[in-house]
C-alpha cells in the first residue's frame, strides 16, 4: 500500500478516535422539547422532576409558549419545586388572568363611582377599528414579573441563551412573514413573553421591529429547532397541548384557535427519541390552579417511560452534581438594582414624569421599590401598554431599565345607565380628557338623563407626583330629582306626593393616600339648593307649590378606606368612611297657595355633623358569604321651617340601590344609627342570591302637625323602621342584572318588585 494512502487511513483513524474521546468526555447530548398548551403546561414541571430524580441529564431545552416559560425558568436556574410553587400560587393565576394585585390599585386615584357599563379611549386621528381591543387580558403584571424572574439569569449569560445553565431556544411567530422565529439571544423575558402571546388573549410583542405572537401558531412542538440547533443524541419530548375539537359556530374563541394554532404531532421521527404524553384533564386555557395535579400527571407519565428513555440515555448526573451546577449558576446572578431609566414612546416632559415617579430623585432603586412605583404609574391610567426590560451593565454594576411605552388615547368615553320595569330608568354618558404633563391632568364631563333623575357634572383633577402623592380636584354639579313619579309611596299618606329637588354646587378638594385602599381628603363645598313641594295631597293644577331654598357653604374632612370588589352588589372587601362637616347657610321658604301660613321665612342655619359608614364582607362559609353594614349620623342640625323641608334636608339611610330613588320619611332623621346583615350565596359562577335586612333607629324622629306646617321631634328612641331585600343578581360583563323584592317599613305600599339592568348610582349630592 502506498505510503500516502497509509497516512490517509491513519489520519482518518486518529480523527475518529479523537471524536470518540471528546464525545465520551462530553457525554450524551440530551435535548428536552416542551410543547405549548397554556395552563396544561404545568405537566412539564413533573416531567423535569422525574428526569432529575432518575438522573437523566438535560443538555438542552427548547420550548414554545408555556413550554418556553417553563424552559426558560429551568434554564435560568429554577428547580422543579420552585417552578411548581410559583405556577400554582394565587399570584401566578392572577398574573395570567391580568388581575392586578389589590396592593397596587390605589383607591385615592379613583373617581367617584358612576353608572357606566363600558369605557373606551379614542383618537380622532385614528380609524374606528382602533377602538377594538387587541387583547382580552392586560399583561402589565406578568410582563414585569417575567422581567423580575429572568433578568438575573440574562445578566449571567449576557443575552446569549447558549450560556444559560441549560442552553435554551424559544419559538415565536412572525405573522407578517407567516413563519416561526427561533430566538437564540436577546432579552430573555421579552423572548418568553413573545412566545406566549396567544392571539386576542395577550398583546403581541414588538421584536426587532416585527410584531410577533405565540409560537404555537406555526411551531407548537419545536423538535426541529432542537435537532437543528443542538444536534442532540437523544430527544425527549413532552406534549401537553390538547387537540382542539371541531370549531363551534357559537364559540368564536374555538374558531380562532382552530384557524391560528398549529395541529401538533403525536410522534417523534428522530431516532433515539421518546415522546411523553401525560394524561391530563380538560381545563380552561388559563386555569393554573391545577398546576400541582398536572405536575403529578407529568411525573407519572415520565416514570412510566424511564425504561424506554434509558435505552437511549446511558449517562447520568447525580443530584449533588446537578445541585452544584445550579448553585454555581445562581451564585453569579446580580441583584436587580437600577441606576438609569431609558424610555421610548413618550416626549421628554412625559419621560421626566415617568422617571420622577419611578426614582423620586434617588440615584438607584431596587426591584421592590421599583415595583410599587411602577404599578402606581400604571394606575395613573395614562399607559396602554408597557414593555419592561432590565439589562445588566458591567461598567456600573447596576441594571439599566428600558421601558417601551404606548400611551392611552387622550380622549375617553363611558356609557351606561339603568333599565327598569319601574321608573328608575336613565342613561349615562361621560366624556374624559387626560393629559400627561409634568403632572397628571384629568378633565371630565358627565350627564344623567331620566324621568326621576337628571344630572350634569364638569370637573378636573391634577395629581402631583411627589414621594407622598397628593391631588387637587374641582367639580361643579347639577342634580335634579323628581319624586312625584313614584306615587306608590305617597298614596293615602300624609307625606306629599310632589317633591322636586334641584341643586347646584361646586367643590374644591385636596387629598393624600393613607394606604393603597385609603385616602384622607379635605374639601369645601358651596351650594344652591331649591325644593318644590306641596304640604298635602289636595291640590289642583292652578295651585303653586311651596319652595324652600337653602344656600350654604361647608368644609368637609373625610377619611375613606375602600376595597369592595364591585361598585354595586359587592361580595368581598370592606368600606369604612368617616366624615366631619360644618354646614352654614340660609334657608328661604316661600309659601305656596295651599299653605295656611303665607308668611315667607328666612332663617340662618348652621350645624356640625359626623357620619360613619362601615360595610364589611367576611370570609366565605362554603358558598355563603356574610356581610355587616353599619351607618350612623351624629349632628346638632336644627329643624327647618316646616315638616316637609325638615325631612328633605335630613340625612337619609339608603343602603339598597333602589332606596336612593325613593323619598322614604321613615328612614330620615337628624341623628340616627342603622345596622344590617347580608348573606350572599353563589348559585352559579356570576349568579348570586342576596338577602339583606336592616334596622333604622332615629334618636328622635321628625314628626309633623296635622297640616305639616310645623315640625317637631318625637320622644327619644321611640320609633324605628325596618328595611329588607331579597334578590337574584347576575353580574354580567356590562353591569348587574337583578330581580328582587324590597320591603320598606311604614309606607302605604311597603313591598316593591324590582327588575333592573345596570347601576343605580348617582352623582354626589350637595349636602355631605
Amino acid at each position: 500500500m502506498a505510503p500516502r494512502k497509509l497516512f490517509g487511513l491513519f489520519l482518518l483513524f486518529f480523527i475518529n478516535f479523537q471524536f470518540l474521546i471528546v464525545n465520551s468526555a462530553c457525554g450524551q447530548r440530551v435535548a428536552l422539547v416542551l410543547s405549548g398548551g397554556a395552563a396544561r403546561g404545568g405537566a412539564h414541571i413533573g416531567v423535569i422532576r422525574a428526569l432529575e430524580e432518575q438522573q437523566i441529564p438535560i443538555s438542552y431545552i427548547a420550548g414554545t409558549s408555556i413550554g418556553a416559560v417553563i424552559g426558560a425558568l429551568y434554564a435560568s436556574g429554577y428547580s422543579p419545586d420552585e417552578m411548581e410553587q410559583l405556577m400554582s400560587s394565587e399570584d401566578f393565576q392572577r398574573w395570567a388572568m391580568g388581575i392586578m394585585d389589590q396592593h397596587y390599585i390605589y383607591f385615592y386615584r379613583k373617581e367617584d363611582p358612576n353608572a357606566s357599563w363600558i369605557s373606551t379611549n379614542f383618537d380622532f386621528n385614528k380609524k374606528l377599528t382602533s377602538l377594538l381591543p387587541t387583547q382580552l387580558i392586560k399583561t402589565y403584571e406578568i410582563d414585569f414579573r417575567l422581567m423580575e424572574l429572568l433578568s438575573p439569569a440574562n445578566a449571567v449569560c449576557s443575552g446569549n441563551f447558549d450560556k444559560l445553565m441549560v442552553p435554551f431556544r424559544c419559538v415565536t411567530a412572525d405573522i407578517d412573514s407567516t413563519e416561526a422565529v427561533v430566538l437564540r439571544k436577546g432579552d430573555l423575558n421579552t423572548a418568553v413573553r413573545a412566545s406566549m402571546s396567544l392571539p386576542l388573549v395577550y398583546t403581541p410583542v414588538v421584536l426587532n421591529g416585527k410584531l410577533v405572537y405565540d409560537g404555537g401558531m406555526y411551531n407548537n412542538f419545536p423538535v426541529d429547532v432542537a435537532q437543528k440547533d443542538f444536534r442532540p443524541d437523544v430527544i425527549i419530548g413532552s406534549r401537553v397541548a390538547q387537540r382542539y375539537d371541531k370549531p363551534d359556530r357559537d364559540d368564536v374563541v374555538s374558531q380562532l384557535l382552530t384557524m391560528l394554532m398549529e395541529r401538533q404531532t403525536d410522534t417523534l421521527t428522530f431516532p433515539g427519541s421518546v415522546m411523553i404524553v401525560p394524561k391530563l384533564p380538560r381545563i380552561n386555557l388559563l386555569d393554573f390552579t391545577y398546576t400541582k395535579v398536572l405536575a403529578d400527571s407529568g411525573y407519572v407519565a415520565t416514570m412510566r417511560s424511564i425504561q424506554k428513555i434509558r435505552r437511549f440515555v446511558h449517562d447520568s448526573i447525580s443530584p449533588e452534581k446537578l445541585a452544584l451546577k445550579r448553585a454555581e449558576f445562581n451564585g453569579r446572578k446580580k441583584e436587580v438594582r437600577f441606576d438609569s431609566i431609558h424610555i421610548t414612546g413618550l416626549n421628554k416632559i412625559q419621560q421626566g414624569y415617568v422617571t420622577r415617579q419611578l426614582k423620586h430623585g434617588e440615584k438607584t432603586v431596587g426591584i421592590d421599590e421599583l415595583r410599587t412605583q411602577y404599578f402606581r404609574l400604571i394606575d395613573d391610567g395614562f399607559i396602554k401598554s408597557i414593555s419592561p426590560v432590565a439589562r445588566y451593565n458591567p461598567r456600573t454594576g447596576f441594571y439599566d431599565l428600558f421601558l417601551d411605552i404606548t400611551r392611552t388615547n387622550n380622549f375617553g368615553a363611558q356609557f351606561g345607565g339603568n333599565f327598569s320595569l319601574g321608573n328608575i330608568n336613565f342613561g349615562f354618558i361621560e366624556l374624559q380628557y387626560k393629559y400627561l404633563w409634568t403632572n397628571a391632568l384629568h378633565f371630565n364631563l358627565n350627564g344623567y338623563f331620566g324621568k326621576i333623575y337628571s344630572s350634569a357634572k364638569v370637573g378636573g383633577r391634577i395629581d402631583f407626583n411627589s414621594l407622598t402623592p397628593w391631588f387637587l380636584e374641582v367639580n361643579y354639579v347639577y342634580n335634579h330629582m323628581e319624586y312625584f313619579n313614584r306615587s306608590m309611596f305617597f298614596f293615602e299618606d300624609k307625606t306629599p306626593n310632589y317633591i322636586i329637588q334641584s341643586e347646584y354646587f361646586g367643590n374644591l378638594t385636596t387629598g393624600i393616600p393613607t394606604s393603597n385602599s385609603g385616602k384622607l381628603s379635605l374639601g369645601i363645598i358651596y351650594a344652591f339648593t331649591n325644593n318644590k313641594y306641596y304640604q298635602s295631597n289636595l291640590f289642583s293644577r292652578s295651585d303653586t307649590a311651596d319652595q324652600t331654598s337653602f344656600n350654604f357653604g361647608s368644609p368637609v374632612l373625610t377619611f375613606e378606606l375602600n376595597s369592595l370588589n364591585r361598585k354595586q352588589f359587592a361580595s368581598a372587601g370592606v368600606k369604612l368612611q368617616l366624615s366631619l362637616a360644618y354646614v352654614n347657610g340660609q334657608e328661604d321658604m316661600l309659601p305656596g297657595s295651599t299653605t295656611h301660613n303665607q308668611v315667607p321665612v328666612t332663617q340662618y342655619r348652621n350645624w356640625f355633623q359626623l357620619r360613619l359608614i362601615y360595610d364589611n364582607y367576611f370570609e366565605s362559609l362554603g358558598p355563603v358569604k356574610f356581610g355587616f353594614y353599619g351607618e350612623g349620623m351624629l349632628s346638632n342640625q336644627p329643624l327647618f321651617s316646616n315638616y316637609t323641608s325638615s325631612l328633605i334636608y335630613a340625612p337619609a339611610f339608603q343602603p339598597l340601590p333602589e332606596s336612593q330613588a325613593y323619598f322614604l320619611p321613615a328612614f330620615r332623621a337628624n341623628n340616627w344609627t342603622a345596622a344590617g346583615l347580608k348573606a350572599v350565596v353563589r348559585i352559579y359562577k356570576k349568579v348570586e342570591y342576596r338577602l339583606e335586612g336592616y334596622i333604622f333607629q332615629p334618636y328622635r324622629a321628625i314628626l309633623g302637625s296635622s297640616d305639616n306646617n310645623n315640625a317637631y321631634l318625637g320622644p327619644k328612641f321611640s320609633d324605628r323602621a325596618y328595611m329588607a331585600s331579597t334578590s337574584v343578581v347576575y353580574n354580567s360583563p356590562l353591569g348587574p342584572l337583578s330581580l328582587g323584592v324590597n320591603y320598606y317599613d311604614k309606607q302605604s305600599e311597603s313591598w316593591t318588585l324590582n327588575f333592573n339592568f345596570g347601576y343605580i348610582i348617582f352623582n354626589r349630592r350637595a349636602l355631605p
